[in-house]
């Protein structure tokens, strides 16, 4: 499968050329500002998935303090402060056979952690992405480019995308939608849809 390259609203069937697909990694990755005031202060995005039922009712919450859920279907692995160093920042485990058939959506979302107190928002954050990734072959499957859309101002948060099942199929879609929050309890409050 040739890497998804998707925009805002976009969505792709994850195991359309790879059936057999059962393990994914939603790796994301940012660069901190290098330059004026706000080069001295960490940008400390974290990642969180928000699993939901059908009628998108919260059924539990994956992020940097709770970095397990459903006997290890999905693992965070581990939090970074400040988006220094090459490759992907947080990185999302996600078993796709083993999550719980009552789990129909994964929100991803992403916020910077103490954003207000910072002066911060993602409109000074660079090189920010959401992809997806099959650990067995190495290959990147989806990518969406959160910095080139540059409809994001004051956002401190953003629900990043859907990985929802359809009819046994597992799909990833591209949401982009900015939000000003000041913690992850307030997007997990939201439910974007």
């Amino acid at each position: 499968m040739a890497v998804e390259l998707l925009k805002k609203g976009g969505s792709v069937n994850l195991r359309k050329d790879n059936p057999n697909l059962s393990k994914i990694y939603v790796g994301l990755g940012w660069d901190p500002v290098k330059s004026g005031i706000l080069s001295s202060r960490n940008f400390d995005i974290d990642a969180s998935v928000i699993a939901m039922d059908k009628n998108d009712r919260e059924i539990d919450v994956l992020y940097y303090g709770k970095t397990s859920i459903f006997d290890k279907a999905l693992v965070h692995h581990g939090d970074n402060l400040t988006g220094e160093g090459d490759g992907d920042d947080e990185v999302i485990e996600m078993d796709l056979n083993a999550i719980p058939k009552k789990v129909n959506r994964l929100a991803v979302i992403i916020n910077i952690y103490g954003a207000y107190s910072k002066g911060q928002n993602f409109s000074q954050v660079n090189n920010c992405y959401v992809h997806v990734v099959d650990p067995k072959s190495g290959k990147e499957l989806v990518r969406y480019n959160i910095s080139d859309d540059s409809t994001y101002g004051k956002e401190t948060g953003i629900f990043v995308a859907d990985i929802y099942r359809r009819d046994k199929e597992w799909k990833f879609k591209a949401l982009g939608q900015g939000v000003k929050v000041k913690s992850i309890s307030e997007m997990v409050r939201m439910k974007c849809r």
